[in-house]
């Protein structure tokens, strides 16, 4: 009898730790969990990816159709929660991660030791890039990252490592608007599709990458945060060449910008004479115009007499200040 109670009582014993004391659990503040139930996960009833407009406009006709997850129920942070046995708890760290853009998680000896990756440019160039990208998982599509796929950042590693390839193949520099397409040097024409344009425009190429790959959150449920490509390091032969071209345009552009300089200079020098010249006639027009104005106002008031009587006490004036006097006799001259 008391082997049978003793039986009895290590059985409830166990019943209760491995359903009911193993059924409970919490979520981290990082994480957040997915529920199934005999295999088939939560979901929110009749909400799909194609129901979050942001996840939407990611994707095109096609992709739509190909991409249209369930939406989940997802169990926020805390605890502690309970499961049943025949229920599996999935949690996902939604924290912010960092990766070598040259790592590949199936062969880690590929890309020189997931170090450098190699990229083709538009002007035939074998080049390494190195850098980093940033992503997360995105609680909006766990069943993207839980049950879409099967390795989600190997798929998203190969969709950004394709982009990035597209991209370099691809890349021009962006036209500033007011600048001629080519200079008198033609040397533009050389930095036009170069490694030389990617370096300069690296920070519009990562923004071009973030636009390009916000399609990863709708496809596989990871965000791209950034993409911080650092360094572009082409073949030796290459790099001399380049810094013989960048020595030369930098030489020739300095050039440049003394003749710009100079014939500024000029310009402001000529504006300024010419406004002298301008100034001084003016001021010998002044006195002109004010004597024209008094003689005007003299004839208004006191009629063509004051005139008259001007000019004689103007001629009295010019006779006293005079020390010779030459007279024309008209009769004399109109007798001949």
């Amino acid at each position: 009898m008391g082997f049978l109670l003793g039986a009895a009582f290590g059985f409830v014993a166990w019943f209760l730790l491995n359903y009911l004391v193993a059924g409970l659990y919490t979520v981290d503040q990082n994480e957040r969990a997915v529920k199934t139930s005999f295999g088939r996960a939560q979901r929110l009833e009749g909400v799909k990816t194609l129901d979050d407009p942001e996840l939407k406009a990611t994707l095109n006709a096609d992709e739509q159709q190909r991409y249209n997850y369930p939406q989940l129920r997802v169990i926020p942070p805390g605890g502690p929660y309970f499961k049943w046995p025949w229920e599996r708890v999935y949690k996902v760290s939604i924290a912010t991660e960092s990766i070598n853009i040259a790592a590949d998680p199936e062969t880690p000896g590929a890309n020189k030791g997931g170090t450098i990756l190699e990229a083709i440019t538009m002007d035939q160039l074998n080049t390494g890039l190195t850098g980093q990208i940033r992503y997360r998982v995105s609680e909006r599509n766990l069943y993207a990252y839980l049950f879409g796929i099967k390795s989600p950042i190997v798929h998203v590693m190969g969709y950004f490592v394709s982009v990035l390839r597209e991209k370099i193949a691809t890349f021009e520099a962006p036209k500033l608007e007011g600048v001629a397409l080519t200079q008198a040097t033609g040397l533009s024409e050389l930095s036009g599709v170069s490694i030389n344009d990617i370096r300069k425009n690296l920070r519009a190429l990562n923004d071009a990458m973030d636009a390009d790959c916000k399609s990863s959150t709708s496809r596989y449920g990871i965000i791209l945060d950034a993409s911080l490509i650092t360094g572009i390091d082409p073949p030796a032969e290459v790099e001399s060449a380049l810094a013989a071209i960048n020595t030369a345009h930098n030489h020739v552009s300095s050039e440049i910008s003394l003749a710009q300089a100079s014939a500024d200079q000029k310009i402001v020098q000529s504006k300024r004479a010419v406004e002298l010249e301008t100034l001084n006639a003016q001021a010998e027009v002044e006195p002109l115009l004010a004597l024209a104005k008094q003689l005007g106002d003299l004839k208004a008031i006191g009629g063509a007499g004051s005139l008259i009587a001007y000019l004689r006490n103007v001629r009295l004036g010019v006779f006293g200040r005079t020390r010779q006097i030459v007279l024309e006799n008209r009769q004399h001259w109109e007798g001949r």
